[in-house]
């Protein structure tokens, strides 16, 4: 597989990595299966896949400890993401920022990986009690000791935030998905370098391709491009009002009420038409199409199946032609229930 080079520390990894959440956390509990997300986690090694991305609150805990159970085997073959800052509770997350805590929270990881250091280890979220100078501060210090190699921050934009924020704009300001980000990446940019951010990017979810991700090219900082396959919509392998499992996030939704699953099908069927082109499929195709927006972009579509693990994987064979690039550009934006 084709290797990418992200953030001011030149780490190398392959240009698609593996998103480990599926498999513990958020998605049809039902279908999850300790002894098969092992075979798919090794499956995306075999084909390349390096960035192997978790966090502690994916479970919680038990993310980490299968991630863990993979790197005992195979540690020099994997880049290893994770996370810290979110505690769950029985009805809630909260953020914990505490410099003591994010300090015990990375022995806790390294442990439950089975590894001597996390090669990027993420802020998954900003606690609001705490200077974000203080918690960064926390995180360098975890280089320093040799625990960590890199420090990325996952991006805070939720479009709810975002219609808030630009209602008290106005309309002749009106505000951006990842302002609030890249205000946070100026201000612990001055404590210690940012390698990478992880936020929302895919075909149906562009926004990072207005300002965070320029932002990101201009610095040498990498992007993570969460939820690459729209929470699994761009696949194509889903039915409009087909249902989830009540702790499915996809339940809650906006774009995934049977309504919006049927209104965004013209998204799907440009995909699968550019897709018959190449002999490949709508997801390889909205993956390949993230690798074109810039040579700093890593796609970590999620998944706890081998079939789509190696499918995703060989995405990054297809090359799009500039007729591809057009139709999918004209592709209407994606519709949900609260727009």
């Amino acid at each position: 597989m084709e290797r990418r080079t992200i953030g001011a520390g030149a780490l190398s990894v392959g240009a698609i990595g593996l998103g480990c959440m599926p498999m513990n956390w958020a998605y049809t509990s039902s279908q999850q299966s300790g002894e098969s997300s092992l075979r798919t986690v090794h499956a995306a090694l075999d084909r390349g896949v390096s960035l192997l991305d978790t966090a502690d609150m994916y479970g919680p805990f038990t993310n980490e400890l299968l991630v863990g159970r993979v790197l005992r085997e195979r540690r020099a073959e994997a880049f290893v993401s994770t996370k810290c800052g979110l505690l769950v509770g029985e009805q809630h997350v909260v953020a914990n920022g505490r410099p003591g805590y994010v300090k015990r929270a990375c022995d806790a990881s390294l442990r439950r990986l089975q590894t001597d250091r996390i090669d990027l280890y993420q802020l998954h979220r900003a606690d609001p009690e705490v200077p974000i100078e203080e918690t960064w501060g926390a995180m360098a210090e975890l280089v320093a000791a040799g625990k960590v190699r890199a420090l990325g921050l996952c991006a805070v934009g939720a479009r709810g935030q975002l219609r808030r924020a630009g209602a008290r704009a106005g309309a002749t300001a009106p505000a951006r998905l990842h302002d609030a980000t890249i205000r946070q990446l100026e201000r612990v940019q001055q404590v210690f370098p940012v390698s990478c951010v992880q936020a929302e990017l895919s075909v149906w979810s562009p926004e990072a391709l207005d300002t965070l991700v320029p932002w990101c090219a201009s610095r040498g900082v990498g992007v993570l491009a969460a939820m690459p396959l729209g929470n699994g919509y761009l696949s194509g392998t889903l039915t409009p009002g087909q249902g989830f499992e009540p702790e499915d996030v996809r339940a809650r939704h906006p774009r995934f009420t049977g309504e919006m699953m049927a209104a965004n099908q013209p998204i799907v069927v440009g995909l699968r038409r550019v897709a018959e082109r190449h002999g490949a499929t709508a997801a390889q195709v909205a993956l390949a199409w993230l690798l074109t927006r810039g040579r700093h972009i890593v796609p970590i579509p999620g998944t706890k199946k081998e079939r789509w693990a190696t499918e995703n994987a060989d995405a990054e064979r297809l090359r799009l032609t500039e007729q591809d690039l057009a139709e999918i550009a004209a592709l209407p934006p994606a519709r949900g229930s609260w727009d």
